[in-house]
């Protein structure tokens, strides 16, 4: 199947074997539970690549052409950790990746010490706290999508009491944080703490709880496979309360998994503001669409962004020198289709504009970019 990709997306291009290959390597789970949303990084990437290689870049006065390495890591850490040395061993010196925090935090570091310039979407602000130089973040931190959350339910949905469930994961934990210690700052009280893991099915005993706690609203730090049955499950209970997540149920998928007719009362943030509202944002669906018959999901966007802003450093530099690069990236700015790209010194975003979203019938919706 990668092959065939591969192979699909280069002829495209019109590759010639007489180019040089500038080979990227990806991870993200692109079979199992998260698969969709690694599907949708792959083809954000796959879609840059394509664009790219028809526009033509030369490096040294030779032509290149960009290929993806595409690598499925399950969003198991320790599969993860495997893929990254496998890349570093293969002398990859790009990746576009991981997807899921708690595979980021422990193959950065793997990826790091080989030197691979690596561009990640994992929120967990421990992952850009280890001091790792070759590693950018390319969306929100969970600062950013717990904090804003919690800003949105005070605010605009008036809540006054939360419980607050987590799937133990990295990212899970950390969003779930952010967001508890915002939502009290906002005067709102945690009326409940609860946890599950990211392989549960049956969330009743917790949600029991819930409903004895008298929550306005849940907040789940979690993923789609679980957020899905966890709402089916909420409103079987008569908990008709607002369930309130990160980018992590930002998806169709949650809706789809729910098996929720009608409004489900669902809010969630995600990096980046509204694509729809800007005329880069726009021709970025547009272009989807027309390649892949289907509307983005969550980090399409910043996986495209993420491979534009490399392809963009290496023509600058004239080259594939890894420090040069860091230093071109970790100076200057880029403006994609989800928002700018100029990092503090931690290899943060120094702005990552945050939207909110909600759902109507099976569709993500945004709401407002905080």
């Amino acid at each position: 199947m990668r092959s065939t990709l591969l192979i699909a997306s280069l002829a495209a291009a019109g590759f010639s074997h007489a180019q040089e290959r500038i080979v990227v390597g990806f991870m993200s789970p692109v079979t199992g539970p998260q698969a969709a949303n690694g599907v949708d990084n792959r083809d954000g990437a796959l879609l840059a690549i394509k664009e790219l290689n028809a526009r033509g870049i030369k490096v040294g006065g030779k032509p290149v052409q960009f290929e993806l390495d595409i690598n499925d890591d399950g969003a198991d850490p320790k599969q993860g950790v495997q893929i990254a040395q496998r890349l570093a061993d293969k002398k990859i010196r790009f990746v576009l990746g991981p997807y899921n925090s708690g595979v980021a935090m422990p193959a950065s570091r793997v990826l790091a010490e080989a030197d691979i310039v690596t561009f990640t979407v994992a929120s967990n602000p421990k992952i850009t706290q280890q001091g790792y130089r070759p590693l950018f973040r390319i969306g929100a931190s969970d600062n950013q999508l717990g904090t804003k959350m919690a800003v949105y339910a005070a605010q605009e949905l008036k809540l006054k009491t939360v419980a607050v469930i987590d799937d133990r994961t990295a990212y899970g934990q950390g969003v779930a944080k952010e967001f508890a210690d915002e939502a009290k700052r906002q005067g709102m009280k945690v009326v409940a703490s609860e946890f599950t893991t990211d392989k549960a099915t049956d969330f009743t005993a917790i949600l029991t709880n819930v409903r004895a706690a008298k929550a306005d609203a849940v907040f789940y730090g979690g993923y789609s496979p679980q957020g899905g049955p966890m709402l089916r499950q909420m409103r079987a209970l008569g908990l008709n309360m607002p369930l309130l997540g990160g980018d992590g149920i930002c998806s169709s998928e949650t809706a789809t998994l729910s098996q929720v007719a009608g409004n489900l009362n669902v809010y969630c943030t995600q990096g980046g503001s509204m694509l729809d509202r800007s005329d880069k944002g726009q021709k970025f669906i547009e272009r989807y669409r027309a390649e892949w018959k289907r509307d983005p999901l969550t980090y399409a966007a910043a996986f495209y962004d993420g491979m534009h802003l490399l392809a963009g450093a290496i023509e600058a530099t004239q080259g594939t020198d890894g420090k040069k690069i860091i230093d071109h990236i970790a100076k200057g700015k880029y403006a994609g289709v989800s928002g700018e790209y100029s990092y503090d010194d931690k290899h943060d975003l120094r702005s990552s504009a945050v939207t909110v979203f909600t759902f109507k019938g099976k569709d993500v919706v945004p709401l407002k970019s905080l």
